[in-house]
């Protein structure tokens, strides 16, 4: 989901000239590949070089409500910089301060799914997000169907997940299978709605922005297909 996604720089990539909203098209995509590495070689580096194990240990001792909280907040300001209006420097920081973040905050989840299933668990995990990421944007662009529809559900559904999140947090309950599966078509729905986004709303300057938007529903699919991968009950 993607509240910032707007049209205010004028018209949408959608009624733009086709050169034009091909290379929107194009250059938001690879922006998007580009993040999906730099979030899998800071991973590496962080496992290989051992940081992985003190960050981990380091989010997993202190309260998950402040982590969520720090993280909720980069995000905000990470999406408000990709989408500034003007300053081009802007979008590239907002991405790569949203990439950084993701990165951290996934830290103890791969951490738990190496110790417990090993690479192959991630592994599994990593290409079924994939695969359904290919599928869903291969619906939106072989139908052209708009999901804008989409936008209102999934703002009353992330309100929803958040307070059972908080709660689970706050009461010490574990949220459960149903939620993960829950939250992978919570995720799928929004990957649908974005690149949705990318075929009407967005402006074709803004392809940093629509490439974030992309990637952190991809990092929200991952999250929750590695926890279903990584559960031992």
């Amino acid at each position: 989901m993607n509240q910032f996604a707007s049209t205010s720089f004028g018209n949408s990539a959608a009624n733009a000239a086709p050169a034009t909203r091909a290379a929107f098209i194009r250059n938001t995509y690879l922006h998007l590949a580009g993040a999906v590495l730099a979030f899998v070689g800071i991973e590496v580096f962080l496992f290989t070089s051992g940081f992985a194990r003190v960050i981990a240990e380091s989010l997993l001792g202190v309260s998950w409500f402040l982590v969520l909280a720090l993280f909720m907040g980069v995000s905000v300001l990470a999406n408000w910089w990709a989408h500034s209006s003007s300053n081009k420097a802007l979008h590239y920081l907002g991405l790569g301060l949203f990439i950084v973040a993701e990165a951290i905050i996934f830290v103890p989840m791969l951490y738990i799914a190496a110790s417990f299933g090993g690479a192959d668990t991630i592994f599994k995990a990593g290409i079924l997000t994939l695969g359904l990421f290919a599928g869903l944007t291969a619906t939106v662009f072989v139908t052209r169907a708009n999901f804008s529809f989409l936008g209102p559900i999934l703002t009353i559904g992330g309100f929803i997940a958040l307070a059972f999140i908080g709660a689970s947090l706050l009461f010490g309950f574990s949220l459960g299978l149903v939620f993960s599966l829950v939250m992978v078509g919570f995720a799928a729905s929004s990957i649908l709605y974005n690149t949705s986004n990318i075929m009407h709303e967005y402006h074709p300057s803004q392809h940093v922005a629509a490439a974030l938007s992309l990637f952190a529903s991809v990092a929200l699919l991952f999250w929750y297909l590695l926890s279903i991968f990584s559960r031992r009950d």
